[in-house]
């Protein structure tokens, strides 16, 4: 059996080269791998695309990174922490925005295999027209526009041409992992976390427990190990076996 568990966090991130495009799971702090974020920091790596659906609301996490000036490039849907705007006007970081759907079903088209697909969302706006500022200059100048987007008339309703995301990594944070690489989600941690983690080349789970193989049934696997290339403990500990005796008796 291919064991993907790994006792050494840093030694795992550092296979992410600055420069690297990651996708980054969580909603907020909610489900978010801040064990890999920071091990990135720690590892002083630099020049970093990340997908994520916002950046925080404070200095952990991906803000960590944008605080560390880390950051080259953010595709994000609610970049909600002031200090980002910060950066972003002064020609720092770059900034593609996205609607929250759109940057879902693009990290899972890529994750699918599929290159594209066409989407009502952003039709006729400045997300899809060529006149969204992706980089502003350090005088405040806009320096460079998000490219206009193909668009198409279906059915009566123009459509955005949008592509399917396929980026070098994947970051996810999950409950619990089997040594095999299947991953179960807790509640709300879901969210963004399986389709960062099918359209990384190469992923990395972050997980608080490690459950015994076969022990997290088929039903209950949210990203499949196939997905999954490496897994790490939260704690950086050893690993820790579910009780099912215990989760048994509760059931019963």
């Amino acid at each position: 059996m291919i064991d993907k568990f790994r006792e050494d966090l840093l030694a795992v991130v550092d296979a992410v080269p600055s420069g690297a495009s990651i996708a980054v799971g969580g909603f907020g702090s909610s489900g978010r791998p801040d064990g890999l974020l920071d091990a990135l920091c720690e590892l002083d790596k630099r020049d970093l695309h990340v997908y994520v659906n916002n950046v925080g609301h404070d200095f952990t996490g991906v803000g960590r990174l944008l605080h560390q000036g880390r950051l080259r490039r953010v595709t994000a849907s609610f970049p909600i922490l002031q200090e980002f705007y910060d950066e972003y006007f002064a020609g720092k970081v770059e900034l593609e925005l996205i609607p929250q759907g759109t940057l879902a079903e693009r990290m899972r088209a890529g994750g699918a295999g599929i290159p594209a697909f066409f989407t009502p969302s952003g039709a006729g706006t400045m997300l899809s027209d060529g006149s969204f500022t992706l980089r502003y200059s350090p005088d405040g100048g806009v320096a460079e526009h998000v490219p206009a987007k193909e668009t198409r008339l279906i059915q009566g309703r123009e459509y955005v041409l949008e592509e399917g995301i396929v980026a070098d990594f994947g970051f996810v944070k999950a409950h619990r992992a089997d040594r095999k690489g299947n991953l179960r989600f807790r509640l709300s941690a879901r969210n963004f976390n399986p389709m960062a983690g099918m359209c990384g080349k190469t992923t990395f789970a972050e997980v608080e427990r490690i459950a015994e193989v076969d022990e997290i049934h088929p039903d209950d696997v949210h990203l499949p190990g196939v997905f999954v290339d490496d897994v790490v403990l939260s704690t950086g500990k050893a690993p820790a076996t579910e009780d099912t005796t215990a989760t048994t008796r509760k059931a019963s």
